[in-house]
């Protein structure tokens, strides 16, 4: 009798321990269940690989043929255009802000000046990386043929860019001079920048690219609260001159 107490507790029934085994390989095959079916897979099917689409919550999974590929949205002539014109316009302004630290000492000119410059030009190296993962020039002209569009065309200025007089008279102002002429004509260049915007939403196909939607509404919501802002330095400078 003691032995059998004995060979009980050394060896406890196989039904003690199942109970707790099937739990646990249960579970395992629950969590794999839904880490399965929450992100896309690659699956074997008849041995071959195949690719799992996640359906929509309540939907079902669905089977994507085995050369299936992702792909850029689709995009139009004018998407394409209008990124090429706002790294002109981009240049331009960061063009403008450089020359602040030589010709001004006004501090919030600087600042301002040091906030367009920054995000200008980010903007200008992600409008070129969008071109070119999309195998399109990063210029509106075409290889040896400056002052040319790439319809063949002659290449104007993009909305609110200053003309080569008014950059030269930037150029050739010091101090007070310098802010009044820098608020007027980067008021002006923001101005165009905001018409560009509506121009590319205003044309039929354009602007669908999620890139592209949020960049030029991000665009138009930037440029707009520094319009706001450069009126009212421009303001206050034209209020002090006149006392």
């Amino acid at each position: 009798m003691n032995e059998d107490n004995d060979s009980h507790c050394r060896n406890p029934l196989p039904l003690s321990v199942k109970p707790s085994a099937i739990f646990r390989l249960v579970l395992f095959g629950a969590v794999v269940a839904v880490v399965s079916i929450s992100s896309p897979v690659r699956a074997q099917q008849n041995g071959a690989p195949v690719v799992v689409q996640p359906g929509a919550p309540s939907k079902p999974s669905k089977t994507l043929p085995r050369d299936t590929q992702a792909t850029l949205p689709p995009r139009s002539k004018a998407d394409v255009e209008f990124m090429q014109g706002m790294i002109m316009h981009h240049a331009q302004a960061v063009e403008m802000t450089a020359l602040i630290a030589s010709h001004t000492e006004n501090k919030d000119l600087r600042a301002l000046g040091a906030r367009i410059s920054s995000s200008q030009s980010s903007e200008i190296k992600f409008m070129k990386r969008w071109l070119a993962t999309r195998g399109e020039p990063t210029s509106m002209e075409m290889a040896g043929m400056p002052g040319m569009s790439a319809s063949g065309g002659a290449m104007g200025m993009m909305p609110g860019m200053l003309s080569a007089q008014q950059m030269e008279a930037l150029r050739n102002a010091k101090g007070a001079e310098f802010d009044r002429l820098f608020l007027t004509g980067m008021i002006q260049h923001h101005d165009g920048a905001l018409t560009m915007v509506k121009d590319l939403f205003d044309t039929a196909g354009a602007g669908q690219d999620a890139e592209i939607f949020n960049f030029a509404t991000d665009a138009d919501n930037t440029q707009r609260a520094e319009i706001k802002i450069m009126q009212s330095m421009l303001e206050k400078k034209t209020s002090e001159e006149n006392r």
